[in-house]
């Protein structure tokens, strides 16, 4: 008997991609809770490891030494990553705010988004100062600072432990470089002054070493862009200032109406707030039981607990309370390969504290580098001999991947009756059909597409999109748009939680194009798919596959290789940042690329049969020879690593059948990647592409010339 996916019944939302969620994530990916549906927000696709920050600074580490992939992350656990910064919270709805998108409901939240050190009420920080905290953006900031030339002079604000160990960092990667001017850590109190008399006497030793001045007990007045301006009236010369001067919680977490401690959720033992449907961890969380300062190795800690009592709360089971320990080894960078190491007032340093430092962190980081492969379920004892082949060694792709080939679909098509209705307008392989409705030209096409991400949002907004190519690329402008959805066993709860995001995000996709939702049907089966029929008026007559001609020009609006990489984020092979680039680009609609391109001599939209079958239908239905030029060919970041490894889609082999005679290789074997929600292929006169490519490139398409038409044999090529 076949068994069904057992319903998801409630939401369990992680706000954060600090250290305990990562940590609560990869349990979860390896004891996974029945009926509860997880989802973790972030604003980017990679959390930083603050622990490894002062030697990404000192040169020690390259920038991906630093992040972990959350997106692999989130896979592993079966949850969806929905990419961007929560902005607020209301604990009575039960909802979470991200800008952008329809509120996130929940049933239990969780808190880990960290701290900053902005500096609002600092005169110039916002605009010449870069904040240490969130690690991200600061990481990213000292890298593109730290590739420059020429002397530099750098000062750090808050002259705590944390402003110690970053300004040795910074002045040790810049004298590496023989750039290092002047390196100031400036404090409106003494430096150092919350550490112990030892360790401040050995930071300020390595200060003397590394040429760092030292200005305490003075405040800034304001930061300009090359200099810090002291209250003393004092200039201190930078030109990369940046602040670390204490812990401040967000803006946006104060006000969402918990009980807080000088702006943090202040949680109990068991890690709850004032609301015990919502928890708070890490840097952000007041520990109101037992006050500790802000530091990683807490969170690290309060991961297994945080994990304990989410699961305990959705299956009512008593709850376990954390212990903050007394004291913890604190390990200092001091810029070299050198670290400081303190506990329980001893201290000890050299390259062997700093050596004991890295391997605590990379094995920190290294579980979250190797996850377990996901394997496929196990086959039945006695199954037909060639199930196997057919089931493959990989999981069926999402998108247009999961579609079936040409060669099926055109063996079905031919066994169709002849049209018989005279208001309709037979097209040479056209996906949309032609009506004509009093006097008007309508087209018409339908298109689905089973969920390759776990985001009902972002899903509804590819589905979108994609299911409006056929009327764009056929010069159309978007009319109306019914749905067609399969959801997966929900509560009915969450049924609606999940329609009314999928509705809201596909409405504003068809809203911006001119066309509105008008209905729909729903169902439930195994897993998520969404779909719409779409309807669009002609005002002049259609762009077709047919009317290519001879000597036009190949213009492609979106570079190719979706299908290989959402093959490799359902396999976890695929880095996090290449998936979100692709997501984005899977989403930018095409109606400004039709009306550019209005006046092409043919035209289609690259979906399913990858750009190599959709190029052949133009050629096979304007009898002409198409040529591409895999110079020019844009491709989607990391396609062609992962094409190099061997990853495939789907779709891939069947779609290759199309051109066997075409060379194999990493970039040839992407012509025939199935797309979804792919761009627009247009040929066009070639006396007008070079300003039909000014013009889509000013419209913020990434679009190229990648081939063009010949008279001959209807076939393909590669220059």
């Amino acid at each position: 008997m076949h068994s069904a996916p057992l319903p998801a019944t409630k939401d369990v939302v992680l706000i954060g991609g600090g250290h305990a969620h990562a940590l609560l994530l990869l349990k979860w990916g390896m004891r996974p809770l029945p009926g509860a549906r997880l989802t973790v927000i972030n604003p980017g696709p990679t959390a930083p490891y603050s622990g490894m920050l002062p030697g990404f600074v000192a040169g020690h580490y390259q920038r991906d030494d630093l992040d972990i992939d959350l997106v692999k992350l989130a896979r592993f656990a079966g949850a969806r990553v929905i990419l961007g910064a929560a902005d607020g919270l209301n604990p009575l709805a039960k909802l979470v705010h991200v800008q952008g998108r329809p509120p996130i409901a929940y049933d239990l939240a969780s808190i880990d988004v960290g701290i900053t050190s902005e500096m609002p009420d600092l005169p110039g920080f916002g605009d010449h100062g870069v904040p240490a905290k969130p690690l991200g953006a600061f990481a990213q900031s000292w890298e593109q600072f730290r590739q420059g030339s020429g002397a530099a002079n750098i000062a750090v604000i808050g002259g705590g432990v944390a402003g110690a160990e970053l300004v040795l960092a910074m002045a040790h990667a810049l004298s590496q470089r023989g750039r290092l001017g002047q390196a100031t850590l400036i404090d409106s109190g003494p430096v150092l002054g919350q550490a112990s008399p030892e360790v401040a006497k050995r930071l300020r030793r390595a200060f003397t070493e590394l040429r760092v001045s030292v200005v305490e007990n003075t405040a800034v007045k304001r930061v300009a862009p090359d200099a810090v301006h002291l209250a003393d009236g004092r200039i201190v010369l930078s030109d990369f200032t940046t602040g670390a001067a204490g812990a401040r919680p967000h803006g946006w977490v104060a006000g969402c109406g918990l009980e807080m401690h000088q702006g943090f959720v202040t949680v109990g033992e068991t890690l709850q707030s004032s609301d015990p449907d919502v928890f708070a961890v890490g840097d952000c969380a007041h520990l109101g039981f037992s006050p500790r300062p802000k530091a990683g190795v807490y969170a690290v800690r309060q991961a297994p607990i945080l994990y304990h009592n989410l699961r305990a709360r959705l299956t009512q089971d008593p709850l376990r309370s954390y212990k903050p320990q007394k004291d913890y080894l604190k390990l200092i960078s001091m810029g070299a390969k050198e670290a400081l190491g303190d506990r329980f007032g001893l201290q000890f340093s050299g390259p062997l504290v700093w050596s004991w430092k890295d391997r605590i962190d990379q094995n920190f980081m290294e579980q979250f580098r190797q996850l377990p492969k996901m394997e496929q379920p196990k086959l039945p004892p006695e199954h037909t001999h060639d199930l196997p082949a057919i089931l493959g060694e990989k999981p069926m792709c999402g998108g247009c991947g999961a579609k079936a080939g040409r060669g099926a679909l055109r063996a079905a098509l031919t066994s169709l009756a002849p049209i018989q209705r005279r208001d309709v307008t037979t097209l040479p392989g056209d996906d949309a059909a032609l009506i004509q409705t009093g006097g008007v030209q309508q087209v018409i096409s339908t298109d689905h597409l089973r969920a390759s991400v776990l985001d009902p949002v972002m899903m509804a907004r590819i589905a979108a999109v994609h299911a409006l190519g056929d009327i764009w690329a056929m010069g159309a402008q978007p009319q109306v748009a019914t749905a067609n959805l399969i959801l997966p066993r929900l509560s009915p709860a969450l049924q609606e939680r999940s329609l009314s995001e999928i509705m809201a995000a596909a409405g504003a996709v068809f809203q911006a194009a001119g066309a509105d939702i008008v209905g729909g049907h729903t169902s439930i089966g195994d897993e998520l798919s969404i779909g719409f029929t779409v309807t669009g008026l002609c005002l002049s007559p259609p762009v077709t596959l047919s009317g290519a001609q001879p000597g036009d020009v190949l213009i492609l609006t979106k570079p190719i290789g979706s299908g290989v990489i959402m093959a490799a984020e359902m396999s976890g092979d695929a880095r996090g940042n290449w998936v979100a680039a692709a997501l984005k680009q899977m989403c930018q609609p095409q109606g400004e690329a039709s009306r550019i391109l209005s006046g092409a001599h043919a035209m289609t939209d690259v979906t399913g049969f990858g750009l190599a079958g959709h190029l052949l239908g133009i050629c096979e239905a304007s009898d002409l020879a198409g040529s591409i030029d895999l110079s020019e060919l844009p491709l989607m970041q990391g396609a062609l690593s992962l094409s190099a490894g061997g990853i495939r889609s789907s779709l891939f082999e069947e779609n290759r059948a199309l051109a066997p005679y075409l060379p194999r290789g990493p970039e040839a074997d992407l012509l025939f990647d199935p797309q979804t929600a792919g761009g627009l292929l247009a040929a066009v006169n070639p006396a007008e592409a070079d300003g039909l490519l000014d013009q889509l490139r000013t419209a913020g398409y990434d679009a190229a010339r990648i081939g063009g038409f010949t008279a001959g044999a209807a076939g393909l090529s590669l220059s």
